[in-house]
């Protein structure tokens, strides 16, 4: 198992923009990878292993059946979480442990009801578990009602959900106009193992969001910050931060209250490298 330092648990890097650079396509189903291309997708897991971390995510972040939708997969929920736990599972080695991904529905509140929210998330957590993660992770949440029901339904599994948002609106809030307090005082209520942010921006940005979520709960944070704010440019999207910007905020990070570490979008396993030897 890799370490968990005393003083942080480090996490992983992206999976989006990393599979992007691999040669997926912005408008692919990177989820379908897991039993299209499951040999592109054990690699980045193991990269990340092999880096350092002591917890891993899934390639399940919309593998949920209202995102899968999108591409006509919704067939295929359980086959693609089951098989995305099991490449991560495969990886770790029992070097690192897993934690299913679950992202947004991608659908506008109101467009779907909160019963048929409640049964998509429950499907892919349940397939996630049935993969045989150890936890669960929420990831870049922008409505908190939606969130809140995500949570419900990975809770019904029994396993650790961590819960997070990504707040890069004004004044750091999320896409709903929901503050990191705000966020963690709900999530906590709900039974949250941990309450965190992810992507949107860079890491000095994140540092303020720590400290927010850390003042109002005692759970551990989760933050894993974008390498900046991303550009189009020349047909992809760029980072303008790097791994050494990431380690100058590091003891910031810290201080402001983040026990759980990594990177989101434009993130790979040299940060990781980096983090796992501080």
């Amino acid at each position: 198992m890799s370490s968990f330092s005393a003083r942080f648990v480090v996490l992983d890097g992206a999976w989006g923009t990393q599979l992007l650079a691999q040669g997926a396509t912005p408008n692919e189903c990177l989820d379908a990878w897991n039993v299209t291309r499951p040999e592109r997708v054990l690699a980045l897991a193991r990269a990340y292993v092999e880096a350092g971390s002591a917890i891993i995510l899934t390639n399940t972040f919309g593998a949920n059946r209202l995102a899968l939708a999108q591409h006509g997969l919704e067939a295929q929920v359980r086959a693609l979480n089951r098989a995305g736990a099991m490449l991560s599972r495969q990886a770790a080695q029992g070097r690192a442990r897993v934690f299913g991904s679950i992202g947004p529905s991608r659908k506008k509140w109101g467009e779907v009801s909160e019963s048929e929210l409640l049964a998509a998330f429950r499907e892919q957590a349940e397939a996630l578990a049935e993969g045989g993660v150890d936890g669960l992770v929420l990831e870049t949440m922008g409505d908190l009602r939606e969130a809140l029901i995500a949570l419900e339904a990975a809770r019904s599994t029994g396993l650790p959900v961590v819960a997070c948002m990504s707040f890069h609106g004004a004044d750091d809030t999320a896409a709903d106009g929901t503050t990191p307090e705000q966020a963690a005082r709900a999530f906590a209520e709900a039974g949250a193992f941990a309450v965190g942010a992810n992507c949107g921006r860079g890491v000095a940005h994140h540092v303020a969001i720590a400290r927010r979520l850390r003042s109002a709960t005692a759970l551990p944070v989760w933050i894993k910050p974008n390498a900046g704010v991303p550009r189009w440019q020349a047909g992809r999207w760029t980072y303008p931060e790097g791994v050494a910007a990431f380690a100058a905020h590091l003891p910031a990070l810290l201080e402001a209250g983040a026990t759980f570490i990594g990177g989101c979008c434009g993130f790979g396993a040299e940060l990781i490298h980096v983090l796992a030897s501080l």
